[in-house]
C-alpha cells in the first residue's frame, strides 16, 4: 500500500458538487492499493498512519500522533499512486490493484482507523472527486507498506 499524508487545518470531498466527507484539524490520507498487497500492508500502513508523530507538542516539535490528539482523518482511494512513469509519457496502473480487491482493503483500512475511536471520513471509491486540501505546514509525508522509499 502507498499513502500521501498530509497534515491539514481542514480538508474536504465533494462528488457532484455534493459534500461527502470534511473534516477540521487531522490527516488527509491518499490511499492506494498495490496488486500484491495484503493483510500485513494493511496492518503496517493503519499502525504507521494512526501513530505518526506529525503534529506538534507544547515545544513545537512534531512529537504528537493522530491518536494523541485525537484529531480526524479524511481517507481517499487513489490508484494513481501506483502509476508507473519510468517508460514513456503516459503513466501505467499494472501494478495497482483491481478495483475490486482495492475496495476490500480501502474499506478495511477505514475501518480499522474507525476502530481506533477516530473520526473518519471518506471519499467514494472509484469516484471523480474534488479534493479540498488546507495543508497544515506544509506537512507531506510518502509512506509505502513494502518501504521502497
Amino acid at each position: 500500500m502507498r499513502s500521501v499524508v498530509q497534515r491539514v487545518s481542514k480538508a474536504d470531498v465533494k462528488v457532484q458538487d455534493e459534500l461527502v466527507g470534511s473534516i477540521s484539524k487531522g490527516l488527509l490520507i491518499f490511499l492506494g492499493v498495490g496488486e500484491d498487497d495484503n493483510e500485513n500492508d494493511l496492518d503496517y500502513m493503519v499502525d504507521k498512519i494512526t501513530n505518526l508523530r506529525v503534529f506538534e507538542d507544547s515545544d513545537h516539535k512534531m512529537n504528537l500522533s493522530l491518536l494523541d490528539i485525537g484529531a480526524e482523518l479524511l481517507v481517499i482511494s487513489q490508484f494513481t499512486l501506483y502509476g508507473d512513469c519510468r517508460k514513456g509519457r503516459r503513466p501505467g496502473f499494472t501494478n495497482a490493484a483491481r478495483p475490486e480487491k482495492a475496495n476490500v482493503l480501502y474499506r478495511q483500512f477505514i475501518e480499522r482507523c474507525s476502530e481506533l475511536d477516530l473520526k473518519v471520513e471518506e471519499g467514494v471509491f472509484q469516484a471523480d472527486m474534488l479534493v479540498n486540501i488546507q495543508n497544515d505546514g506544509p506537512v507531506t509525508i510518502l509512506l509505502d507498506s513494502k518501504k521502497l522509499f
